[in-house]
């Protein structure tokens, strides 16, 4: 489902609340009925937002990376979701989705071939974006961070990182004219 979706029936459920609720919003204009509405919607779905941030974090952080040599740089997950969580070391990017059962895959970094985000009017609102990246992955050559918190930022980290590991690993960028 997507954000505007989603968006969508908060709207529908408050103003059904206000509804049930007998308040009489009529003293208000109809344009100023909106915007409160609209407001109260954003602000519910950010407060949940951060909530379910909260919990990934914590389940993160007890996680222990396979190895040893990895650092942590940087973990989230799309907005609003509950069954797809990110996690980007010094040597992957880690996707692991599903609720009860676990789909995990990872993308290792030196494998990446170009790094790209887009963020909508709509997702800057709420501050989210795509972080796109593809690759020579065999498995998957394209993979997409959706819905990501700061995309500008979690792409610039995934940039260095990528360098970083290239240099590591004795890899660099030719070009040939």
């Amino acid at each position: 489902m997507s954000i505007e979706q989603i968006r969508a029936k908060v709207i529908g459920s408050i103003w059904q609340a206000v509804a049930q609720s007998g308040v009489d919003l009529s003293a208000l204009p109809h344009d100023q009925q909106e915007n409160l509405v609209s407001k109260i919607a954003d602000n519910v779905m950010a407060t949940i937002n951060s909530l379910q941030e909260d919990e990934i974090k914590e389940e993160v952080n007890a996680e222990i990376v396979d190895n040893l040599d990895e650092n942590v740089l940087w973990k989230g997950r799309p907005f609003l979701s509950l069954v797809e969580s990110y996690l980007v070391t010094t040597e992957r990017i880690k996707i692991v989705r599903g609720l009860l059962s676990r789909d995990v895959e990872n993308f290792e970094l030196i494998r990446i071939q170009d790094i790209d985000f887009k963020q909508g009017i709509n997702e800057r609102v709420f501050g989210i974006g795509d972080v796109r990246i593809r690759g020579h992955d065999a498995s998957d050559p394209e993979i997409l961070l959706r819905n990501v918190g700061d995309p500008e930022d979690v792409y610039e980290i995934l940039r260095k990182a990528w360098l970083d590991a290239r240099k590591r690993h004795g890899l660099e960028f030719r070009e040939f004219m």
